[in-house]
């Protein structure tokens, strides 16, 4: 908790006890289904919630806002955002039954209001977002093309609608055709942690 209480220390109460309750549980869950690699486990709030959080310095979403969550995995970045947004929608898909199954439990556990869940593929979600997000499920520009018809023209946040993704390395070649509509922002520029060196947020317009 400290780390999140350092970069975000305006939370309430309630936020503080579900980030807690968030430690608490994936821990609980991993020992029965593994969800997250066991060497990041004891790191969960640096290399997962955090993580996931570097999202929330990028764009603070409006009120009201619809958000996919692509590839959510046991719920990352997800139920984090959903618990520093919960104002916000947040619909998280996944292809793994037991992964979508453990986010649903954390999730009813904290008590998340805002979080709906879909066992299966994204092709099959007609929806509408303001924002997909995603954790370097797969190249930028093949998430696009997928994502696409999910992303609404209809504008309510400081940024156009679009796809913002958490990735590391070099992306230059990956984001080439898409450079024109996207930006790179560095997540170290955020926080302080040595985990964050190299690691980026990705916004690429959806349009």
């Amino acid at each position: 908790m400290d780390k999140i209480i350092k970069y975000f220390p305006n939370i309430t109460d309630k936020q503080k006890e579900q980030f807690e309750a968030l430690n608490n549980l994936y821990r609980d869950w991993n020992s029965k289904i593994n969800v997250i690699s066991r060497k990041d486990i004891d790191n969960l709030e640096e290399k997962h919630i955090l993580h996931s959080l570097a999202i929330a310095k990028f764009i603070h979403f409006t009120p009201g806002s619809r958000i996919l969550d692509f590839g959510t995995g046991g719920g990352f970045p997800g139920i984090p955002l959903a618990v520093m947004f919960p104002e916000v929608h947040f619909h998280l898909v996944d292809r793994t039954g037991k992964k979508v199954r453990v986010a649903q439990e954390v999730a009813a556990a904290c008590g998340l209001k805002n979080v709906t869940f879909q066992h299966g593929d994204v092709a099959e979600c007609n929806e509408q977002f303001d924002f997909v997000v995603s954790r370097a499920v797969m190249p930028q520009e093949d998430l696009l093309k997928i994502c696409r018809k999910n992303i609404s023209n209809q504008h309510r946040n400081a940024l156009p609608n679009g796809l913002i993704t958490l990735k590391g390395g070099e992306l230059g070649e990956e984001l080439k055709r898409l450079r024109d509509r996207s930006e790179v922002v560095e997540i170290s520029n955020y926080f302080d942690e040595d985990f964050f060196v190299g690691k980026k947020i990705v916004y690429t317009t959806g349009k």
